[in-house]
């Protein structure tokens, strides 16, 4: 993984809706919790506009993050993070211990790459339709992409890639697949526009019609 994230943090005492609500007026923090890793859960506040900034970043999702907390590190993953219904603050943030030896389950983007240059879409006027974005992948820590790729440049007309077609980093598993066949959802496929397919089937039977006034 080519970036690292830092979280400062620190201890939360006060717990509950007044509580969390003095602590992004006064302190602009936000409650937040790490857990897992058989220890217990720790209750911490995190800078609200770090973690807003950091987030801009897609690979914040996908990466293993280090949280500072009183002078110790801990590894963890993003699991959940809670926004206010209607305004652009964030309201809470659930981190997950991970270590080395433990496989992770974490969510992650897919890259679409060369779409707008494969002969179905370039030379064919095909439209790329994508089903899903983001992938759950099963790894240890260390083998975690920070994304999968989708190389769209030998998808024919009408092609459905599936789950099953994605290729995928060494040791990394997509947790849907381990479900069974049924789990094989389509991921992406390349169509014409629906008004292209009928303007194609009238210009096909006016083609009959044309043949049959000449008999």
């Amino acid at each position: 993984m080519s970036q690292d994230f830092v979280i400062e943090a620190f201890p939360r005492d006060d717990q509950g809706r007044g509580a969390s609500r003095r602590l992004r007026r006064e302190e602009r923090k936000i409650p937040a919790i790490i857990y897992g890793g058989n220890k217990e859960a720790t209750a911490i506040s995190i800078w609200h506009n770090e973690l807003k900034k950091a987030l801009e970043n897609e690979a914040f999702f996908s990466h293993i993050l280090t949280v500072e907390l009183n002078g110790k590190k801990e590894s963890v993953i993003l699991k959940d993070l809670q926004r206010h219904p209607y305004k652009p603050i964030l309201t809470h943030a659930d981190f997950l211990r991970v270590d080395k030896d433990h496989e992770i389950h974490v969510n992650v983007p897919l890259h679409f790459i060369n779409e707008e240059t494969a002969p179905a879409i370039k030379l064919h006027g095909g439209v790329a339709n994508h089903q899903i974005n983001e992938v759950e992948v099963i790894c240890l820590p260390q083998n975690l992409p920070e994304f999968i790729e989708v190389d769209m440049a030998t998808v024919e007309m009408d092609q459905v890639v599936h789950l099953s077609d994605l290729k995928l980093p060494k040791d990394v598993k997509v947790a849907a697949l381990l479900q069974g066949e049924d789990h094989d959802l389509p991921v992406v496929a390349i169509h014409k526009p629906r008004g292209a397919k009928v303007d194609e089937a009238e210009e096909g039977e006016e083609g009959e019609e044309s043949g049959e006034d000449k008999e």
